[in-house]
């Protein structure tokens, strides 16, 4: 029932999508908790809210804790397992999501930083999307790829910001007056951002910035592209197992097994 394993039924679809509706409310509530006029009006009912979150977020988590082993390899210690799952990611969110109203009730911690705490419960629900595992499947595979297009982009980086510095430090020594200064200028230029409050006057310093924003445009549609295509393949490659589960189950083909389609 937590993992959504199948058979998936009416109570199993119950649960997930009450837990995704509890994950949703918990975010509109932190953020409309920060709105002084709706904080005041609401506030008790979003200590309510917060309780009941804390019990099922809790409830979750401990469950979860329980059945850990289960998914672990056999013959592997069942503690190691769950210890494992804890440290793990999914792990560490659902723990989390459990931690704003205790730290809230038991410490003395700022608003603010509570509030980001339970702006993170969002991602507990990357558990129950298919999408999200989609792309994460995506990533990871194409870790290499996205690894060597980071190492491009820093040298960009580097290379843009050491001339820059070269031939701006003398005519804006507040602003270029040293390498990570100009790289604070090449970031903002390279991600095509352009905040405005660093540019250089020169000649040669604006040839540099038309270099590095047209080679900011080509590296960052590198990755970009790399990960459209990947997800994709994983969205493709999954709608045909579901499309090959649906035709097992009908009568003609009853006989065969998923990975014979």
């Amino acid at each position: 029932m937590l993992e959504r394993e199948p058979p998936v039924t009416r109570a199993v679809s119950f649960v997930h999508r009450a837990i995704i509706a509890l994950i949703l409310t918990n975010v509109v509530m932190a953020i409309l908790d920060t709105v002084p006029e709706i904080h005041a009006a609401w506030e008790r009912t979003f200590d309510i809210v917060e309780v009941l979150s804390l019990c099922v977020f809790a409830a979750e988590y401990v469950l979860r804790l329980w059945v850990a082993p289960e998914s672990g390899m056999a013959g592997s210690v069942a503690w190691v397992t769950s210890l494992r799952w804890m440290i793990s990611p999914a792990g560490l969110i659902d723990f989390i999501a459990i931690v704003p109203f205790a730290a809230d009730q038991v410490l003395d911690i700022d608003l603010r930083f509570i509030v980001l705490l339970r702006l993170l419960r969002f991602f507990k629900i990357a558990r129950y999307s298919p999408g999200f595992h989609s792309l994460g499947e995506a990533v990871w595979s194409e870790r290499h790829a996205l690894m060597a297009c980071l190492v491009i982009l820093g040298s960009v980086i580097l290379i843009s910001a050491g001339l820059t510095y070269v031939v701006e430090h003398n005519a804006q020594p507040d602003k270029f007056g040293t390498i990570p200064d100009a790289m604070w200028w090449s970031v903002a230029t390279v991600t095509t951002v352009g905040y405005g409050d660093v540019v250089p006057t020169t000649t040669a310093g604006r040839l540099i910035g038309a270099f590095t924003m047209v080679s900011g445009l080509l590296m960052l549609a590198l990755p970009a592209g790399i990960v459209a295509t990947s997800f994709a393949n994983i969205i493709a490659r999954r709608n045909f197992v579901l499309s090959a589960g649906l035709v097992v189950r009908m009568p003609l083909f009853a006989g065969l097994a998923r990975t014979d389609c």
